[in-house]
C-alpha cells in the first residue's frame, strides 16, 4: 500500500461565493481571518497568522448565484482547526454576540466541534483537538470518534481559564 507523506496537510480551501463583500463580513469580520491578497473585485485570499492563504473566496462563475440544492454532490464542510479550546470559545462567543446561527456542536473524543454555514450555505466546522495522547481508542488501538453532544455554554467557560500560549 502506498502512503502519502505524514507531514502532508490540507493547505487551503477555495470557495465560490455569490457576494464577495458578504462573504468577507463572515470570514474576515466575524471569524477574524486577515486579508492577504485581492484579485480585482472577483477574489480575495485570507489567512491566520500571516500564511499566504488558508481560505480563498471568489465570484468566478458564481456572482449572484444560489447555493446548490440539497441532495447534490459538492463540499460537505470546511474544517477550521483552532489552536485550543479557549480560541474555539472566543470564536463561538463572537458568533453568539452577532446572533449568527450555530447548527450544532459535538464532542468527537479527539476534538470538540461547532458547526454552522457561511452566508452561501457552505458548511463550516470550527474545532480544536484534544492532546493526541487523550484521543480515545478502541480495544484494537484504532481511533474511536464518537459523536456526543457538546454544550456550547460549557465550551464558553474556557474563556475564564488560562490556555497554554494564550495571553
Amino acid at each position: 500500500m502506498t502512503h502519502i507523506h505524514p507531514d502532508t496537510r490540507i493547505g487551503h480551501a477555495h470557495l465560490r461565493v455569490s457576494d464577495l463583500e458578504r462573504a468577507l463580513k463572515f470570514y474576515r469580520d466575524l471569524l477574524g481571518f486577515e486579508v492577504t491578497t485581492w484579485y480585482n473585485d472577483q477574489a480575495v485570499f485570507l489567512s491566520a497568522g500571516g500564511y499566504h492563504h488558508h481560505i480563498g473566496l471568489n465570484t468566478w462563475g458564481s456572482k449572484g448565484g444560489t447555493p446548490p440544492p440539497r441532495g447534490h454532490t459538492g463540499l460537505y464542510h470546511v474544517a477550521i482547526l483552532l489552536p485550543n479550546r479557549k480560541e474555539l470559545a472566543r470564536v463561538v462567543q463572537r458568533l453568539r454576540d452577532a446572533d449568527y446561527p450555530i447548527l450544532g456542536a459535538s464532542d468527537h473524543g479527539a476534538s470538540e466541534a461547532v458547526y454552522l454555514n457561511d452566508p452561501d450555505q457552505n458548511g463550516i466546522e470550527l474545532y480544536c483537538d484534544r492532546p493526541k495522547e487523550q484521543w480515545p481508542r478502541d480495544n484494537k488501538g484504532t481511533l474511536a470518534m464518537p459523536t456526543k453532544p457538546l454544550d456550547p455554554d460549557d465550551l464558553l467557560k474556557a474563556l475564564d481559564t488560562p490556555a497554554e500560549g494564550v495571553p
